[in-house]
């Protein structure tokens, strides 16, 4: 019997055939789309792609941007229009289902107030390998569902004006949980990242910081007994003297949230070079006495190391000393006959000496004086 057409078979057939044939949302020139639960854009141009495009799919949930000429996040730059000076965005909220936003290696140098206006479901933001210059103190305003912030290589040309906008950049994330700051030279940790209340991670890996200050470790424990960030802190150049006391005391009582503590090694002073920082005794840790090195360095006392070194040589002294005594001991009849051989060549010597002087003090061995020139010996006979 053929199907009627009521059958609801053939009407869910219809409704799929009507899905299908509803034209997808079109990908951005220059871009690839990716297709799936969550829609994926990638954008790599190069030099050709000087903004974000406009034209991407409002259920875009991850947008690549890498190795393109972006130089400027102007306000609004994704929301599809500019921001007001209060920060609402002339065109809206575009991108409502944005998630995650990667924008690498794109020579960005300056991310206005307001940039990212218009996600307010961003949860993760890499900036990683840009150039940054300035950045304005409300870069990141408008994204409260960020949880993730990349700014890996990314702080170094900007110099101290730079930090002190990212304090002020970071003042509003209050969900963030994992934030990124691997190379930049930094030589302090940023204050408005220590007081995030739900920070649950700070890399700070491959700065220059020479070590972390009281103030700094205390701002690193959260009241209540609620668990402090983990602090990732490799490939710094720690300085081992009396000021990494409070840093080694902290990493042994808390081991667990500096996940490459081993990793930790000294820099300075010359004496503990590549030296794990966790092998040290912060007892004997001590401060450069002032005047002895022009640039204050901090050094180490003897450790148990060195200390043993000197232990050791002082024990191959000893045992050569008694090997020598051994010798001396076998060989005592020799040593002595040795002896006895000189002190007698010896004395034949003065002998010999001794009798020469003799003979040239004798007075009758004394040769007779010459006569005088012109005279001759006569005889009593010869009548003259």
């Amino acid at each position: 019997m053929a199907p009627r057409a009521g059958q609801p078979g053939l009407q869910g057939l219809l409704l799929v055939a009507a899905a299908l044939s509803q034209p997808a949302a079109p990908c951005p020139f220059q871009c690839y789309c990716f297709g799936g639960p969550k829609l994926l854009l990638r954008c790599a141009s190069g030099a050709e792609l000087r903004q974000p495009p406009r034209d991407v799919p409002p259920d875009a949930r991850n947008l690549t941007i890498v190795g393109a000429n972006l130089t400027v996040l102007r306000a609004a730059a994704f929301a599809g229009g500019d921001a007001d000076e209060d920060g609402d965005q002339a065109a809206g909220v575009r991108l409502p289902l944005l998630s995650a936003l990667r924008l690498t290696h794109n020579h960005i140098e300056v991310v206005e107030d307001g940039a990212f206006d218009g996600l307010p479901s961003l949860a993760a933001l890499d900036l990683s390998h840009n150039p940054l210059r300035a950045l304005g103190g409300g870069a990141f305003r408008g994204l409260p569902a960020l949880r993730s912030l990349q700014l890996n290589h990314a702080l170094v040309r900007g110099g101290p004006a730079l930090l002190a906008a990212l304090d002020a950049a970071l003042a509003p994330l209050a969900e963030l949980r994992l934030l990124g700051l691997a190379g930049n030279a930094l030589s302090r940790l940023p204050p408005a990242a220590l007081r995030l209340a739900r920070l649950e991670q700070l890399d700070v890996s491959l700065n220059g910081l020479a070590g972390l200050g009281p103030d700094e470790l205390r701002a690193l424990e959260r009241d209540g007994g609620l668990p402090g960030p983990r602090l990732l802190l490799a490939d710094n150049p720690l300085r081992c003297g009396c000021a990494a006391r409070p840093l080694l005391a902290w990493l042994r009582n808390a081991t667990e949230r500096v996940p490459d503590a081993r990793r930790l090694r000294c820099a300075a002073p010359r004496a503990l070079l590549d030296r794990p920082l966790l092998d040290l005794d912060g007892a004997r840790l001590r401060c450069a006495e002032s005047g002895a090195d022009a640039r204050g360095e901090e050094a180490e006392a003897a450790g148990p190391e060195l200390e043993a070194s000197y232990v050791f040589f002082g024990l191959v002294l000893a045992l050569i000393g008694l090997i020598f005594l051994m010798v001396l001991y076998l060989n005592r009849r020799g040593i002595q006959r040795w002896m006895r051989n000189l002190r007698e060549a010896c004395r034949d010597q003065m002998e010999g000496y001794h009798y020469r002087y003799e003979q040239d003090a004798d007075p009758r061995r004394a040769p007779a004086p010459a006569a005088p020139a012109g005279s001759r010996a006569t005889s009593p006979g010869s009548g003259l």
